[in-house]
């Protein structure tokens, strides 16, 4: 690990680099914010992927690629006369040192939940700042994810529960009239109600400090292991899943599960 005297001559490094491609690399010289933007959504969710099988040398090799677009979007600033990296570094600083007046001034939390409400208070009174409490919520965030946040940032204005326990009653309650309606074969409200039912079961994941994209991500990852297993052995005995009954696959399937079990056991 590196001082802090050579931490900021590598991200001058960075810097002086990023001033070189943009002069004298025809790819690095045509790129526009909005040519970026689908590259940098993509580095984003790698750098998630990396998180989540919690490789070291994977979040390293993200983060930096991740650090390049915005040192990339920083110099098209400057080159637009709008701002610099060091305008994004300051108002960053700014903003930082506002929202925590329990480290950098004189208020008190004692706990990161008051923390969480301070900060979306603090930030309704900024200056140029959100107008409403949910107008932080990007628009553009895959929907399971803007749920939790819609959910958590109604939290922090005191819209909750009084106990988490109340919110199976509400479960059972979008479950029923799921159940309900698609028995009634009405495709819009099936989704509709779909979609209360859903943002119910996020909103007790929240309560129960689970993430729910993490969840549902380590469902999805362990489905592709046990099908990957049940793909390959398939035909490893010279048969395609097409040509195997269900029953056929549930056998493949539990070995999977039984695999998973033993490896778990190992020492």
């Amino acid at each position: 690990m590196g001082t802090k005297e050579e931490r900021l001559a590598a991200f001058g490094q960075l810097l002086d680099i990023m001033d070189e491609l943009r002069e004298k690399c025809p790819w690095d010289r045509k790129q526009t914010n909005e040519s970026l933007r689908a590259n940098t959504i993509e580095e984003t969710y790698e750098l998630c992927d990396a998180l989540m099988r919690n490789e070291p040398d994977d979040i390293r090799k993200e983060l930096g690629d991740l650090l390049l677009h915005i040192v990339f979007y920083a110099r098209i600033g400057e080159e637009k006369g709008q701002f610099d990296i060091r305008d994004v570094c300051e108002s960053l600083c700014e903003k930082l040192i506002y929202r925590h007046p329990h480290v950098f001034g004189d208020a008190r939390a004692d706990d990161s939940r008051k923390v969480e409400q301070s900060w979306e208070q603090l930030k309704l009174k900024e200056k140029g700042g959100n107008r409403t409490v949910l107008e932080g919520v990007p628009a553009a965030l895959p929907s399971l994810v803007k749920a939790y946040r819609i959910q958590d940032k109604a939290r922090n204005a005191g819209f909750d529960w009084d106990e988490r326990e109340q919110v199976w009653d509400k479960i059972e309650e979008e479950w029923n009239e799921l159940k309900y309606e698609m028995a009634r074969l009405d495709a819009d409200r099936m989704e509709a109600e779909f979609g209360d039912f859903l943002f119910s079961l996020i909103n007790a994941a929240r309560l129960y400090k689970i993430n729910p994209d993490n969840a549902l991500e380590r469902t999805n990852q362990k489905f592709i292991r046990r099908f990957n297993y049940l793909e390959a052995h398939a035909h490893q005995q010279g048969r395609s899943l097409k040509d195997m009954t269900l029953a056929e696959m549930d056998v493949l399937w539990n070995e999977a599960k039984q695999t998973e079990r033993d490896s778990r056991r190992e020492p």
